[in-house]
């Protein structure tokens, strides 16, 4: 008989993932003489926060096979062990993969808008990347930005196990870097996803609109735009990516060459639109 190997538990990272832990918490210590009523309240707010995550997931459609390895396969890597005391330019960990329910969020994405080309800032293990590829037409084609040779090398081979891998073309290098070579050569792109350095949001922004790799009435997603609920908690507490997240967000809400809706999904997904 096969031994079942239970996924690691992920730290929750999220508003609503925050919030459900603290309930959880505090329903953990309260003494035995707080009221029934107000446990019975504590109770209800816990189970409507932890409850709305699972749910989301259960009535989403299910990843494909492929993603399925790749989650796996990223939830078991020992980035703790592997990346540490400044073995790498950044702090790698599970919790950045963006998952089943953002995944099928921007896959969904790329069939509305039925985008040909995109471009995807900040790859990390490439589910998303791989996501998005799955919805694109057979001469569509994926560009992605990674800046770490590890974990593009970690994407590539699990692109190399779909049949949609063959639409992804991986750039290893600053993405700032990537972004001017890809404008040099005249590169365009009908969609573009942003998942990287957060205190570089603003300048990739910038240079997208810039320097015209965003099309005209193409569309711009970025991820992490509530950052845990730091950009509308006090300032005072706020990390240097939370107040990075804090910028971009102003300077999106009062840039006239675009309109925007920002989702409560997962960590925050704004959606962008660039004007004709």
């Amino acid at each position: 008989m096969s031994q079942v190997v239970e996924k690691p538990s992920a730290r929750p990272v999220t508003p609503l993932g925050i919030l459900a832990k603290q309930l959880e918490t505090i329903l953990q210590t309260l003494n035995q003489q707080t009221s029934d009523e107000l446990l019975a309240n504590l109770n209800q707010a816990w189970l409507l926060a932890a409850g709305l995550d699972p749910y989301l997931e259960e009535c989403t459609t299910r990843e494909s096979p492929a993603l399925a390895a790749l989650a796996q396969k990223t939830a078991h890597e020992g980035w703790s062990q592997r990346f540490h005391e400044g073995a790498t330019v950044r702090e790698l960990e599970q919790e950045m993969l963006s998952g089943h329910v953002e995944g099928q969020t921007l896959k969904m994405f790329i069939h509305m808008t039925k985008a040909r080309k995109v471009l995807e800032v900040g790859m990390f293990t490439g589910y998303s990347a791989l996501a998005m590829a799955e919805a694109l037409p057979p001469d569509g084609e994926l560009v992605a930005c990674e800046v770490d040779p590890y974990t593009a090398e970690f994407a590539q081979a699990a692109f190399r196990e779909s049949p949609h891998g063959a639409k992804i073309r991986v750039e290893v290098g600053a993405a700032l870097e990537t972004l001017e070579k890809l404008s040099t050569v005249g590169e365009s792109f009908d969609f573009v996803f942003i998942d990287a350095d957060k205190r570089e949001y603003v300048k990739y922004f910038q240079t997208l609109l810039d320097k015209d790799l965003l099309i005209p009435g193409g569309f711009l997603c970025v991820d992490n735009t509530l950052l845990q609920g730091q950009v509308y908690l006090s300032t005072e507490n706020r990390t240097p990516n939370g107040e990075a997240i804090a910028q971009f967000n102003r300077v999106v809400a009062t840039d006239a060459r675009v309109e925007q809706v920002l989702l409560p999904l997962r960590d925050g997904l704004t959606i962008i639109r660039r004007l004709p």
